[in-house]
């Protein structure tokens, strides 16, 4: 393996439009393209190999190689400018390497078939957004998306904290600022302590990882600003029990009550192949912070918030995911089998039965 046979494989991964790069000793390499795994026919992996390209990609985010290092998040680009988020690890002895592909364009919500409301909620002047699901399910596009509408919209000092940097932003109307953790700062917490001092109207967080960053998101919207990041969760309300499960017991109902002041809205992601199999849709909940909601965020009574998401679908223009699976089937667009899949609730398939 050498830099350009690498960049030739990278450059493949480009034009055959698939999502991620996969290096594994004794295996050649892999790409995911539509969902699925492909193995390629290429020679395979050494150690050597594998140990050449993460050399190369932390030399390229100015980053050396540690025998501490057991796993470690980081980017890369090429030449012509693609580029990936990076992440590392040990295998077996020796090193693996997933690489996901960064489109080099950032999409609007309508390319990405994402709800026309999402343009309403990344209104809020202040609060707190969330973008949910799984890895892999879309959050970074779609946060990405958003960035892009506050971008075009408004005139709007915007700062952003990522680890690594993935999409790379055009100032136009506002001024946006990107800082990576381990090149430009040390950690989210004190990257989003500064923050407060750059003058920041939107402070976009890649992801919340502990109670430190979720904490200072919440005093970054308590205090007038528009913050928005990611959760690995699958749903409004395991997002709210994840917010408030990071911190211990005697403080969970002051939580409670300030989560419930800045909450904006959840969007929670999962993506399903199109009936062709050529396309990826997006299956979409949309959770908007109503009083009812507030209401409920506060006394505890998130049992209750699905039903609220569920009624609140005509005039707060919110939805399930079983609702938006429902849609998707009625339009066409999905099977049978892969709603049922993407659902845990019998209700659904009855719906979906009576549908077809």
């Amino acid at each position: 393996m050498d830099a350009k046979t690498l960049n030739q494989i990278l450059e493949i991964a480009f034009q055959k439009k698939v999502s991620d790069v996969h290096f594994e000793v004794d295996n050649p390499p892999f790409f995911r393209g539509k969902g699925q795994i492909i193995r390629s026919r290429l020679p395979l992996l050494t150690g050597k190999d594998t140990e050449f390209i993460v050399n190369t990609i932390l030399e390229f985010s100015g980053k050396t190689l540690d025998d501490n290092i057991n796993e470690i998040d980081s980017s890369y680009a090429l030449p012509n400018g693609g580029r990936f988020r990076v992440s590392i690890f040990r295998q077996r002895g020796h090193f693996g390497i997933v690489m996901r592909v960064i489109p080099p364009y950032i999409s609007t919500f309508e390319e990405l078939n994402l709800p026309d409301v999402l343009a309403e909620i990344v209104k809020a002047p202040t609060g707190l957004i969330l973008v949910t699901g799984p890895t892999g399910n879309g959050k970074s596009t779609t946060l990405a998306a958003m960035m892009r509408y506050l971008t075009e919209t408004f005139t709007y000092n915007i700062i952003t904290i990522e680890d690594p940097i993935e999409f790379l932003f055009t100032s136009n109307k506002s001024c946006i600022i990107q800082r990576e953790i381990g090149i430009d700062t040390s950690s989210y917490d004190k990257a989003l302590k500064a923050a407060l001092r750059m003058d920041p109207d939107v402070i976009m967080v890649g992801e919340l990882r502990d109670k430190e960053t979720i904490d200072s998101c919440m005093k970054a919207s308590e205090t007038g600003h528009l913050v928005l990041s990611t959760l690995h969760t699958q749903g409004a309300v395991s997002t709210i029990h994840r917010i408030i499960g990071n911190f211990p017991p005697e403080s969970q109902e002051i939580v409670r009550q300030r989560l419930a002041d800045v909450l904006v809205a959840t969007i929670s992601l999962r993506l399903v192949k199109d009936k062709s199999g050529d396309n990826i849709l997006p299956v979409v909940e949309i959770m908007r912070t109503t009083t009812t909601i507030q209401a409920c965020i506060r006394d505890g009574r998130l049992d209750e918030i699905e039903k609220h998401i569920e009624n609140g679908q005509t005039q707060y223009q919110m939805q399930t995911m079983d609702q938006h699976l429902v849609q998707l089937f009625q339009e066409d667009k999905i099977t049978i089998a892969d709603a049922k899949r993407l659902s845990h609730s019998m209700d659904l398939e009855r719906k979906l039965t009576f549908t077809s």
